[in-house]
């Protein structure tokens, strides 16, 4: 009986699981001496990891190989997977996390109501680290200006990066940029977030006076309703395979420099370079592209709106988004594969060049025609798609009145008006489920065109 009695206690200890603690940093109050509890914070939060309190993994040696193993570092610390950290307002500086292979999530956060500053946060080599609330500028400090603002980094030395979530964050190159040159826009301005590796999340971010917003490079990856607000690259780029783009707000391009300025921008990678390979899976959905809002905005230029130019780009699913640029790239694949571009809105706010915005799929820069893709149900200033081996266009309709077709066009209200010649004129086949607002798909007798579906009377 008192071997039965202890093997169970034994059972019920390990099914038991630990909860997960909560570490708080004050830059302010708190000292490198204390234990980080509430009442008595740590000052640093680079201090806590220069100092080994994260119990974590690393490499057993390098340069990381493919076979590499992970062995712990720190055991034993107080911070443990699973557990939080949470920043209260005050000064923190340039982050650096390096090589901390979590086996759970550790939680950066700030306190509600208090403003963590950095002027740089860097994750490199690590894994299953989230960052929520975080504030990011050098503005907040001095010294040399960083290149981007929170960089999320593979290495070929220290190993990869994956499972990262970015969430919440403020990011600015500059509180006020309405009076830069052009040569300031080139020398002030940050990148926004860059991210490599794998399984990223970038969700509900805030970024502003930024030269590239937010360019993901990393595959199998979530990039969801962020705000790029005044951008003097491309507002989004997406190289990795199997990610998906949605919700985000792109507008207010700064024309400062020869960078082909796109809202999303894509391209392959091969053996022998740019246009060489395939780029796979990727989902754009319900993301708004704003070329400018204010006419008479400085340094405006004509912004590509999803510009994808050095395929092949191989099943895609564009849908529900809302284009409003001054080009003729509305929604640009050039050398495309297996792809549909279904129920989008693409509208050109001028008649001036170059223009009008289109939705154009067409070869491969290298002359490979692009096969098997369906343009259904949108609206557009243009269209152009090559015909070819199972190319299909159809229940497109080009707008050459938009006062005929949307609530206000001139105020980029792109909801279709009573009577609207888009309403009940598509089709359901490959149409998504909801409109660019959340609304069901149909309202009416049929599907409508456009990103928005009007609702039933």
């Amino acid at each position: 009986m008192l071997r039965t009695f202890v093997g169970f206690a034994i059972l019920m200890l390990i099914a038991v699981p630990i909860p997960a603690a909560d570490f708080y940093v004050d830059p302010d109050r708190g000292s490198a001496a204390n234990d980080g509890s509430a009442e008595r914070p740590w000052r640093s939060l680079q201090e806590v990891l220069d100092k080994g309190l994260v119990e974590s993994r690393a490499w057993a040696s390098l340069p990381y190989k493919s076979d590499s193993s992970l062995v712990p570092k720190h055991p034993g610390a107080p911070v443990k997977a699973g557990d939080t950290i949470w920043l209260r307002s005050g000064y923190y500086g340039d982050l650096v996390i390096q090589g901390h292979y979590n086996a759970d999530c550790i939680t950066i956060a700030a306190v509600e109501g208090h403003t963590p500053r950095f002027r740089s946060v860097r994750l490199r080599s690590s894994s299953h680290w989230a960052l929520k609330g975080l504030h990011v500028s050098p503005e907040f400090g001095s010294g040399e200006k960083p290149r981007t603002l929170i960089d999320l980094e593979s290495h070929g030395w220290q190993g990869p990066i994956h499972d990262i979530v970015v969430e919440d964050c403020v990011l600015r190159s500059a509180e006020d940029a309405s009076r830069w040159s052009a040569e300031q826009w080139n020398e002030l301005s940050c990148n926004g977030i860059e991210a490599d590796g794998t399984r990223m999340t970038v969700r509900r971010n805030r970024l502003k006076n930024v030269n590239f917003g937010i360019s993901v490079s990393a595959s199998h990856s979530l990039i969801e309703r962020n705000t790029i607000e005044n951008f003097a690259g491309d507002g989004l780029r997406g190289l990795g395979d199997h990610s998906t783009f949605q919700y985000n707000l792109v507008k207010n391009c700064y024309d400062v420099n020869a960078n082909h300025d796109d809202g999303f921008q894509s391209w392959s990678r091969g053996p022998v370079g740019v246009g060489t390979g395939e780029v796979v899976g990727i989902v754009l959905r319900g993301n708004t592209i704003i070329n400018y809002e204010d006419a008479a905005q400085p340094h405006r230029g004509a912004l590509q709106g999803i510009g994808c130019f050095d395929g092949m780009f191989v099943d895609w699913i564009i849908e529900n988004n809302v284009i409003v640029v001054d080009h003729y790239h509305g929604i640009t694949l050039a050398g495309a594969r297996n792809c549909r571009i279904v129920n989008n809105t693409v509208l050109d706010p001028n008649d001036q060049r170059p223009g009008p915005a289109a939705i154009r799929v067409g070869k491969h820069k290298n002359g490979t025609p692009s096969a098997g893709c369906t343009v259904r149900n949108n609206l557009t200033s243009a269209l152009s798609v090559q015909a070819g081996e199972d190319m299909t266009a159809d229940h497109n309709l080009i707008v050459a009145d938009p006062s005929a077709v949307f609530v206000d066009a001139a105020a980029r209200d792109l909801r279709l008006k009573k009577g609207s010649p888009a309403i009940d004129a598509g089709v359901a086949d490959l149409a998504p489920k909801t409109d660019i607002a959340g609304r069901a798909r149909p309202q009416g007798g049929a599907v409508d065109l456009g990103a928005y579906e009007s609702p039933a009377d």
